[in-house]
């Protein structure tokens, strides 16, 4: 089988590597061109070890794109995490054309932050999608899905690259021989049942501790590692990592003021939230690196009944 991937950073390269082992032929590679003082992307840098031509392209709507494509004369496209607009007069290029990976159970969480959002809202399911794209951003007919469980503890970290990110890569070679081999079934996406939501960044991960403590430790989970739940200390963003969530059962329970850091214990640091307390073993202050919370406090001097987020 003649591939071309087109993606970018760890994913795409661990697609691309994945066909490469199986013995499949990748032509070329397309990805985005890395932004001054932008690391390397891992997908071009194990490509040209590799030997295999690599087209980076500010976009693929132009003929260029194209032409390069059509020149490749490959069998599938393959799309590895892809944050460029793959118009339709490129996607069917290929002979049998073009198959994308999604980290979501599609319809659902259609868009750019679709592992976050799950966690977020509380889901207790997630999984991915294998489509074939159209020119509606997540709308084109699956191919195949799988499920994976959200405990109730888990961050995305441990859910993307646990789960998602190795099922994805497994799927992407099971749905590539359905297509070429002209055994997939294209399945319609229910519309009743789609929903389209944008980026998670830095305002959708802002903590409100008069939110419900169930809430903010979804919050927290679902933008840990990225983009980072935070709240302010000094006027300046103080990002939570590594939390659990404790639920107060009684009145007695109840400590502090809400965002009122109340505990400083060996390891991590408790803070009041409607409904009970969160607690964080990470942060991570104006940019700076991640520390274990008690020392973060020690050297910032972050005291017992310090409000948070005022």
């Amino acid at each position: 089988m003649r591939i071309a991937i087109v993606g970018q950073r760890d994913f795409g390269k661990a697609a691309m590597d994945a066909f490469v082992k199986r013995g499949d032929i990748v032509s070329g590679i397309f990805c985005a061109p890395e932004k001054p003082g932008e690391a390397a992307d891992p997908l071009r840098l194990g490509a040209e070890q590799l030997g295999i031509p690599v087209y980076a392209l500010p976009s693929l709507r132009v003929e260029e794109a194209r032409q390069a494509l059509q020149a490749l004369q490959v069998d599938l496209a393959v799309l590895a995490y892809v944050l460029q607009f793959v118009p339709q007069d490129f996607a069917t290029i290929p002979r049998h054309g073009t198959i994308q990976f999604h980290p979501s159970l599609l319809p659902r969480y259609r868009g750019p932050s679709s592992i976050n959002w799950p966690i977020i809202l509380g889901d207790t399911r997630t999984g991915l999608t294998i489509f074939r794209p159209v020119d509606g951003l997540d709308e084109g007919p699956v191919i195949l899905q799988k499920e994976t469980p959200i405990g109730p503890d888990e961050t995305l970290g441990k859910v993307y690259f646990g789960r998602l990110f190795p099922m994805g890569i497994e799927a992407l070679t099971e749905a590539a021989d359905l297509v070429v081999n002209g055994r997939a079934a294209f399945t319609a996406q229910d519309e009743t049942c789609a929903s389209y939501e944008g980026w998670c960044r830095d305002p959708e991960a802002r903590i409100s501790w008069h939110t419900h403590v169930d809430q903010t430790y979804n919050l927290i989970r679902g933008c840990d590692p990225a983009p980072g739940a935070w709240t302010v200390f000094n006027q300046k963003k103080l990002q939570l990592y590594d939390a659990r969530k404790h639920s107060a059962r009684t009145f007695s329970q109840v400590k502090g003021r809400i965002g009122a850091l109340t505990a400083i214990d060996e390891q991590s640091v408790r803070i009041s939230a409607q409904g009970g307390q969160i607690e964080v073993f990470k942060l991570r202050y104006d940019g700076g690196k991640k520390l274990p919370a008690p020392q973060f406090c020690a050297e910032a001097g972050l005291a017992l009944g310090t409000i948070l987020g005022a």
